[in-house]
Formats: structure tokens, sequence, C-alpha cells
């Protein structure tokens, strides 16, 4: 029987556009690909490469946990692996950004011995830097994802970027809803004016994923999220609200190294 391996790829986040050419050789050499994409247009294009392309999406199911569902595309990849077969998983965006299948299938392949790996794709963050102009180098940025940022305490800095994934769904615990209530915005807010004025301008965001459609950026008061229209692919970026502090401590130490690695460097 032929050694079964497994390989998770990204489609990037634009049908038809993103794909890399690494990618798209794994999905042409596999024996079945199994596909968790982002639209069923994107199913279509993607059975034009393969004559076996099988959907994740009826794994899920309304008020089914998440979690589950994660277990079930684990599984069902595996047992493919386990006959012999060459499967490749194949994800929108990039497999192991806000991926949990992919990464456990990979990881329980290796355990079981299988060669296995993952190709990378263009993922909605790296959408984010292009579609709002962001060089993450200038200010800095942290990311988190929201409910995990509500859940604990995270020291920010408000002279960086601040991006919240799945804000659409922050405060849910279930891992079953599609959609936040504003009480649970509420929440989120309540936590963020710690750190930023309820004026302060945020954006949320949505990378495009057609070609014939455009990114969402829209504009608002952080005070105004409550009142936003979210959805499982909005995201949330907070732009610096003060200005870098220096560190002058640091600063004079840097100035002694350089001075003194200068004088070790001089011509005796």
């Amino acid at each position: 029987m032929t050694q079964g391996r497994l390989v998770c790829v990204g489609l990037g986040m634009m049908l038809g556009a993103h794909v890399s050419p690494r990618s798209r050789g794994e999905i042409e050499a596999a024996d079945v690909v199994f596909a968790a994409v982002s639209d069923p247009l994107v199913e279509l294009w993607l059975q034009s490469m393969h004559r076996d392309v099988r959907s994740l999406q009826p794994l899920y199911a309304p008020d089914k946990s998440r979690a589950d569902t994660y277990r079930e595309m684990v599984a069902t990849l595996l047992d493919e692996v386990r006959a012999g077969r060459r499967v490749c998983g194949v994800f929108y965006g990039h497999p192991g950004v806000f991926a949990q299948a992919p990464h456990r299938a990979l990881a329980q392949a290796r355990d079981e011995g299988f060669e296995a790996h993952m190709e990378p794709g263009i993922s909605a963050e790296d959408c984010l830097y292009a579609d709002l102009g962001i060089d993450p180098g200038t200010f800095g940025c942290q990311h988190h994802e929201a409910t995990q940022f509500m859940l604990y305490e995270r020291r920010i800095d408000p002279s960086a970027y601040l991006v919240l994934w799945q804000v659409g769904i922050a405060g849910d615990r279930s891992l079953r809803r599609r959609v936040t209530a504003p009480a649970y915005l509420a929440l989120l807010v309540e936590r963020l004016l710690r750190d930023y004025p309820p004026e302060h301008a945020v954006i949320v965001y949505e990378a495009a994923t057609l070609p014939i459609a455009t990114a969402r950026i829209e504009g608002m008061a952080l005070s105004r999220l409550v009142d936003a229209r979210l959805n499982l692919q909005s995201t949330l970026v907070i732009p610096p609200a003060q200005a870098m502090r220096g560190d002058p401590a640091m600063l004079e130490r840097l100035d002694l190294l350089d001075r003194d690695i200068a004088q070790a460097q001089a011509p005796r």
C-alpha cells in the first residue's frame, strides 16, 4: 500500500488570484482534496483543478460547536491518510492562521508517522496591511483574537496598532454563535476604553474574496462599535492613540555601547 501523506495549503483570500504555484501543485498531485473555503464559487473553481474535491462545509451546522466541527475535519483528513492516500486539505487564506483543524491534523499525521507539511497562503492580515496602507514596522502591531482578549489581562500599548480578529463573535465562549450581540460588544468596548478615548477612530475591516468585490473599510468612533454591522469575517483595527515614548536609559546604554565598540575597533 502507498504510504499516506497530508499537506494543508492556503488558497489566499481572493478567488483565483492568491494561490501559489506550490499550493496549486499540491492540489493537482493529491489523490483526494478536502476543501474548507469561503464561498461556493471557490469550491467550483477548485474542482477545475482536481477530479475529487470533497467539501468540509457540511461539517458545520447551526448550534453545533465549532470545536466538534474541527475534530470531525481532522478525523476526515486522517481517515484518508491512513488508507494510504495523498491528501490535500485546502483552506481559504493561510491554513495556519486562525485555523485549528490544519494544525491539529498535521500534528496527528506526524505523530502517526506520516509525512505532513503546510504550504502558506495570503491571509486576511496580509490583505489588511495592503488595503489600509499599514506597515507594522512603523509603530508596531499587536494582534489578538477578540474573545481571548476579553478573557485575559493583556498589556496594550496604545502607541501601536491593535488588531482584534473575529470581533463579530466577541465574547462567544460556546463556539456556536455566528454573530455576537450588542451587549457582548459593549463589554469589549468597555475593556478598550481603559486604553483609548471613546471618540478614538477605529476601522472595521473585511478583505475582498472575489475579484469583483472591494474590501470593507468602515471607520467609526470606538464608542459606536456596539452599533456596527459585524460578521465572522470582521476585523477591528485600532490605530495608535498616542505617540511612542522614548526610553532615555536604554538610549544612554546604546550610546555607551556604540562608543565602546568604536574605541575597540579603532586603529592602534
